[in-house]
Protein backbone atom coordinates (compact mmCIF):
# COMPACT_ATOMS: atom_id res chain seq x y z
CA UNK A 1 0.00 0.00 0.00
CA UNK A 2 1.58 3.21 -1.14
CA UNK A 3 2.24 5.66 2.10
CA UNK A 4 0.65 8.18 2.01
CA UNK A 5 0.54 11.57 4.57
CA UNK A 6 -1.29 12.46 6.80
CA UNK A 7 -3.37 16.03 7.57
CA UNK A 8 -0.67 16.51 10.11
CA UNK A 9 2.40 15.70 8.17
CA UNK A 10 1.07 18.31 4.71
CA UNK A 11 0.70 21.13 6.95
CA UNK A 12 4.16 21.05 8.32
CA UNK A 13 5.53 20.26 4.74
CA UNK A 14 3.41 22.87 3.36
CA UNK A 15 4.20 25.34 6.41
CA UNK A 16 8.59 24.32 5.56
CA UNK A 17 7.76 24.99 2.00
CA UNK A 18 6.45 28.57 3.03
CA UNK A 19 9.19 29.26 5.29
CA UNK A 20 11.74 28.63 2.44
CA UNK A 21 10.01 30.80 0.19
CA UNK A 22 10.03 33.45 2.70
CA UNK A 23 13.98 33.13 3.20
CA UNK A 24 14.98 32.61 -0.39
CA UNK A 25 13.00 36.10 -1.37
CA UNK A 26 14.74 38.03 1.75
CA UNK A 27 18.14 36.54 0.05
CA UNK A 28 17.09 37.33 -3.41
CA UNK A 29 16.48 41.25 -1.97
CA UNK A 30 19.21 41.40 0.17
CA UNK A 31 22.21 39.63 -2.42
CA UNK A 32 20.55 39.72 -5.81
CA UNK A 33 20.55 36.25 -7.74
CA UNK A 34 23.96 35.25 -7.63
CA UNK A 35 23.82 35.40 -3.80
CA UNK A 36 20.73 33.18 -3.86
CA UNK A 37 22.42 29.88 -3.67
CA UNK A 38 20.40 26.27 -1.96
CA UNK A 39 23.03 26.43 1.12
CA UNK A 40 22.17 30.35 1.43
CA UNK A 41 18.49 30.18 1.54
CA UNK A 42 18.40 26.56 3.72
CA UNK A 43 20.57 28.21 6.16
CA UNK A 44 18.37 31.34 6.42
CA UNK A 45 14.90 29.11 6.86
CA UNK A 46 16.98 27.00 9.19
CA UNK A 47 16.64 23.97 7.03
CA UNK A 48 18.96 21.19 5.69
CA UNK A 49 19.88 21.85 2.05
CA UNK A 50 17.69 18.50 1.22
CA UNK A 51 14.31 20.64 2.45
CA UNK A 52 15.10 22.63 -0.27
CA UNK A 53 15.39 19.72 -2.70
CA UNK A 54 12.35 18.70 -1.45
CA UNK A 55 10.19 21.01 -2.17
CA UNK A 56 12.25 22.60 -4.99
CA UNK A 57 14.15 19.92 -7.62
CA UNK A 58 16.77 23.27 -8.61
CA UNK A 59 17.29 26.72 -7.57
CA UNK A 60 16.33 28.24 -10.67
CA UNK A 61 12.97 25.93 -9.82
CA UNK A 62 13.02 27.92 -6.38
CA UNK A 63 13.87 31.46 -8.01
CA UNK A 64 11.34 31.25 -10.25
CA UNK A 65 8.48 31.14 -7.43
CA UNK A 66 10.01 33.98 -5.87
CA UNK A 67 10.14 35.76 -9.26
CA UNK A 68 6.53 34.99 -9.77
CA UNK A 69 5.18 36.26 -6.21
CA UNK A 70 7.94 39.20 -6.24
CA UNK A 71 7.13 40.70 -9.72
CA UNK A 72 3.16 40.18 -8.65
CA UNK A 73 3.74 42.39 -5.87
CA UNK A 74 5.18 45.03 -7.86
CA UNK A 75 2.97 44.54 -10.86
CA UNK A 76 -0.12 45.17 -8.76
CA UNK A 77 2.06 48.45 -7.17
CA UNK A 78 2.33 50.01 -10.10
CA UNK A 79 -0.79 49.48 -10.87
CA UNK A 80 -2.36 51.01 -8.00
CA UNK A 81 -0.61 54.11 -8.10
CA UNK A 82 -1.23 54.40 -11.87
CA UNK A 83 -4.82 53.89 -11.05
CA UNK A 84 -4.81 56.77 -8.42
CA UNK A 85 -3.45 59.32 -11.29
CA UNK A 86 -5.46 61.91 -13.44
CA UNK A 87 -5.23 61.96 -16.67
CA UNK A 88 -3.65 59.22 -19.10
CA UNK A 89 -0.01 60.75 -19.35
CA UNK A 90 0.04 61.34 -15.57
CA UNK A 91 -1.02 57.87 -14.97
CA UNK A 92 1.60 56.83 -17.39
CA UNK A 93 4.13 58.92 -15.26
CA UNK A 94 2.91 57.75 -11.66
CA UNK A 95 3.17 53.74 -13.21
CA UNK A 96 7.28 54.48 -14.43
CA UNK A 97 7.89 56.98 -11.29
CA UNK A 98 6.26 53.74 -8.84
CA UNK A 99 8.75 51.45 -10.68
CA UNK A 100 11.46 53.00 -10.77
CA UNK A 101 11.40 54.11 -6.93
CA UNK A 102 11.08 50.80 -5.54
CA UNK A 103 13.37 49.53 -8.04
CA UNK A 104 15.59 51.59 -6.11
CA UNK A 105 14.32 50.45 -2.43
CA UNK A 106 15.34 47.21 -3.58
CA UNK A 107 18.39 47.56 -5.72
CA UNK A 108 19.50 43.85 -5.27
CA UNK A 109 16.39 42.36 -6.48
CA UNK A 110 15.40 44.86 -9.22
CA UNK A 111 18.80 44.22 -10.66
CA UNK A 112 17.65 40.62 -10.66
CA UNK A 113 14.56 41.03 -11.67
CA UNK A 114 15.69 43.31 -14.61
CA UNK A 115 19.32 42.38 -15.56
CA UNK A 116 21.92 40.54 -13.54
CA UNK A 117 22.43 37.01 -15.36
CA UNK A 118 19.83 34.11 -14.82
CA UNK A 119 19.10 30.98 -15.74
CA UNK A 120 17.07 30.41 -19.37
CA UNK A 121 14.15 29.49 -16.92
CA UNK A 122 14.60 32.71 -14.73
CA UNK A 123 15.34 34.57 -18.42
CA UNK A 124 11.76 33.67 -19.36
CA UNK A 125 10.18 35.16 -16.21
CA UNK A 126 11.98 38.10 -16.65
CA UNK A 127 9.75 38.48 -19.97
CA UNK A 128 6.81 37.80 -18.24
CA UNK A 129 7.92 40.58 -15.59
CA UNK A 130 8.52 43.07 -18.52
CA UNK A 131 5.26 42.00 -20.25
CA UNK A 132 3.14 42.90 -17.41
CA UNK A 133 4.63 46.27 -16.70
CA UNK A 134 4.52 46.85 -20.25
CA UNK A 135 0.43 45.80 -20.31
CA UNK A 136 -0.16 48.02 -17.47
CA UNK A 137 1.56 51.01 -19.10
CA UNK A 138 -0.50 50.63 -22.42
CA UNK A 139 -3.51 50.43 -21.00
CA UNK A 140 -3.52 54.21 -19.73
CA UNK A 141 -1.40 55.31 -23.11
CA UNK A 142 -4.64 53.66 -25.16
CA UNK A 143 -6.52 55.37 -22.64
CA UNK A 144 -5.12 59.10 -23.54
CA UNK A 145 -5.27 57.92 -28.05
CA UNK A 146 -8.97 57.49 -26.96
CA UNK A 147 -9.45 61.31 -24.87
CA UNK A 148 -7.42 63.00 -27.16
CA UNK A 149 -4.88 64.43 -24.42
CA UNK A 150 -2.35 61.74 -26.10
CA UNK A 151 -1.65 61.74 -29.90
CA UNK A 152 -2.75 59.15 -32.26
CA UNK A 153 -0.12 55.93 -31.52
CA UNK A 154 0.37 52.16 -31.21
CA UNK A 155 -0.39 52.10 -27.29
CA UNK A 156 1.27 48.79 -26.70
CA UNK A 157 4.50 49.69 -28.88
CA UNK A 158 5.07 52.91 -26.89
CA UNK A 159 4.73 51.06 -23.61
CA UNK A 160 6.88 48.20 -24.61
CA UNK A 161 9.57 51.40 -25.30
CA UNK A 162 9.39 53.17 -22.51
CA UNK A 163 9.39 50.18 -20.38
CA UNK A 164 12.50 49.22 -21.79
CA UNK A 165 13.90 52.97 -21.73
CA UNK A 166 13.11 53.21 -18.07
CA UNK A 167 14.92 49.76 -16.87
CA UNK A 168 17.95 50.65 -19.36
CA UNK A 169 17.92 53.87 -17.27
CA UNK A 170 17.83 52.18 -13.91
CA UNK A 171 21.18 49.93 -14.69
CA UNK A 172 23.54 52.97 -13.52
CA UNK A 173 21.57 53.48 -10.24
CA UNK A 174 20.98 50.18 -9.51
CA UNK A 175 24.56 49.43 -9.52
CA UNK A 176 25.75 52.95 -8.47
CA UNK A 177 23.25 53.85 -5.75
CA UNK A 178 23.08 57.78 -7.59
CA UNK A 179 19.30 57.95 -7.63
CA UNK A 180 19.74 61.43 -9.19
CA UNK A 181 20.21 59.79 -12.96
CA UNK A 182 16.65 59.01 -13.19
CA UNK A 183 15.61 62.98 -12.39
CA UNK A 184 15.06 63.24 -16.33
CA UNK A 185 13.28 59.96 -17.17
CA UNK A 186 10.06 61.75 -16.13
CA UNK A 187 10.57 64.72 -18.68
CA UNK A 188 11.54 61.53 -21.58
CA UNK A 189 8.66 59.72 -20.49
CA UNK A 190 6.48 62.94 -21.49
CA UNK A 191 8.55 64.17 -25.03
CA UNK A 192 8.43 60.18 -26.52
CA UNK A 193 4.41 59.96 -25.74
CA UNK A 194 4.11 63.17 -27.23
CA UNK A 195 2.79 65.13 -24.49
CA UNK A 196 4.14 68.48 -23.28
CA UNK A 197 6.55 68.23 -20.72
CA UNK A 198 6.00 72.03 -19.36
CA UNK A 199 2.44 71.30 -18.45
CA UNK A 200 3.54 68.28 -15.79
CA UNK A 201 6.50 69.86 -14.58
Amino acid sequence: MPYRRTPKVQERLDAQRETIIAAATRQLAEHGYGGCSVAAVAERAGVAVGSVYRHFPTKADLVVHVFRQVVTREVEAVRAASAEAGEPAERVLAAVDTFAQRALKAPKQAYALLIEPVDPLIDAERLEFRRAYTEVIAEHVAAGVRDGSLPPQDGLLTAAALVGAAAEVLIGPLTSGNAGDVAELRTFILRALGGSDARHA
